[in-house]
């Protein structure tokens, strides 16, 4: 794979996903990539409410033992009751081909490309949810601790956000007064 370009439909990984048992798939030995806990709870949340959007990218050893090179958390998920279910213990693949140097850069690639969640474009992003969801819903369905989004919602300009469960200011504190 070292500097070979990909050409056309046919050879792009994308056109050839097939759904293999999870019990193919090995994690390789180099992944710097770590995910904590809450993103991992969000990651269920997102195949249970989404589906599979995204395949695994192997590199096949040999038939029936594939290498993760990308997904290892989808494939660590994978492994959960609820998620199995939906797919009979199956996973969706890619495989990519070359030398194991290619595959090493190739998951430092597909990690470093996925870029940053800004705080701004979040905030607007939550604040826009709010008018129609109830911040509740929010929290859980994008994983986030009340304060998040409260935060997230007074960044937007949302000021009300922050006191949702209160419909005027406390006694101890008058507008206007010092």
């Amino acid at each position: 794979m070292a500097n070979r370009r990909v050409k056309g439909i046919d050879d792009q990984p994308i056109s050839n996903v097939r759904w293999v048992p999870r019990s193919w798939l090995v994690t390789n030995d180099y992944n710097p990539n770590h995910v904590a806990k809450p993103e991992m709870q969000l990651l269920k949340r997102s195949i249970l409410e989404d589906g599979w959007t995204q395949p695994i990218v192997v590199f096949e050893l040999e038939p029936k033992k594939l290498v993760v090179v990308d997904g290892e958390h989808r494939w660590r998920t994978s492994e959960l009751d609820d998620v199995s279910a939906m797919t009979d213990g199956k996973v969706p693949v890619v495989t990519l081909r070359g030398e194991r140097s290619d595959l090493m850069i190739a998951t430092v690639r597909h990690n470093r490309a996925r870029g940053e969640h800004g705080i701004l474009p979040m905030a607007k992003i939550v604040g826009e949810l709010l008018t129609t969801l109830p911040a509740e819903s929010i929290e859980d369905r994008l994983q986030m601790e009340d304060e998040e989004v409260n935060r997230l919602a007074e960044k937007d300009g949302l000021p009300t956000v922050i006191s949702r469960e209160k419909k005027e200011f406390n006694s101890g504190w008058v507008p206007g007064n010092e």
